[in-house]
């Protein structure tokens, strides 16, 4: 298989060091300040409390991945193998942004997993929509497909720190890229191939799960699955100048997670609004 899986399940914390470096290194064009808190407010990170009882500054947790709200019943995508730790035990809890408040650690639900593809659906508990104490929103998933050249935008948030903790507002990644390739892969042993798209950006630690924007009308197009370790020589053409070879990313279509959402009855903004 040529995808590393980016989540802390299979890494140490303090990697979590390293990957800020190269967030900080990387560069991506703006998007509009109205989109930027949209998407913001829309992802949240998967996490675990670490501790039993608060601190002034929250929970201390462990760091997983990101998902993001598609509709206004609390229902979120992720890739399905950052819940890789929790098949074992666990409740997968996200950090939601408040209001006037701290963020705050809200337990989920695995609603359905598609391991073939790499799609899970979760389901937070109580709703964050339900009141006015969270800044929560909602992404669309837009199921038409991308083509080589079109425009993408890699929208995650990620801890501050190596120990972090829930009252702790998370740094925003937003990295500007574009489409170079598709190719079919086996994400997971034992079941059937799934088309990925790739792209000239780099995957860092934690992105895995967060949402793929489409650069005109910021509906998601795909969701991260990792770093693609031995890209094709054909693919340095649509790197840019003086990027390595190796810095590609590699997403899962959303159309795989629009199925499952059909299949289970499930709509998402704004089709949910349509009906």
């Amino acid at each position: 298989m040529k995808i590393s899986a980016i989540f802390l399940a299979l890494v140490p914390l303090a990697t979590i060091a390293s990957a800020q470096s190269v967030a900080q290194a990387q560069g991506g064009a703006p998007a509009d300040r109205s989109n930027n808190e949209s998407a913001a407010s829309a992802i949240c990170p998967i996490v675990y409390p670490m501790d039993e009882n608060p601190s002034a500054h929250g929970y201390q947790y462990a760091f997983y991945g990101n998902a993001f709200f598609i509709n206004r019943d609390g229902y979120l995508l992720t890739a399905a193998h950052v819940m890789h730790s929790f098949r074992t035990g666990g409740v997968p809890h996200i950090l939601v942004q408040r209001v006037e408040a701290p963020p705050q650690m809200l337990k989920t639900e695995l609603v359905f997993e598609d391991r073939e593809h790499d799609v899970a659906v979760l389901r937070a508990t109580p709703n964050p929509f339900a009141g006015k104490l969270y800044r929560v929103s909602t992404l669309a998933p837009d199921a038409a497909a991308v083509s080589r050249g079109e425009g993408i935008v890699v929208a995650a948030l990620r801890p501050k720190r190596r120990q972090p903790r829930s009252f702790e507002t998370e740094l925003e990644d937003r990295s500007s890229a574009s489409v170079i390739d598709f190719q079919n892969s086996v994400l997971e042993k034992g079941f059937g191939e799934t088309q990925l798209v790739l792209f000239n950006h780099e995957v860092i630690l934690g992105q895995s799960g967060a949402p793929v924007l489409a650069a005109g009308s910021g509906e998601v197009v795909a969701f991260i699955e990792g770093q693609w370790l031995h890209p094709a020589a054909g693919l340095v053409a649509g790197m840019q100048h003086g990027q390595d070879a190796h810095s590609v990313g590699a997403a899962v279509p959303i159309r795989y997670a629009v199925a499952v959402l059909r299949e289970k009855g499930i709509t998402w903004e704004p089709e949910a609004r349509a009906r």
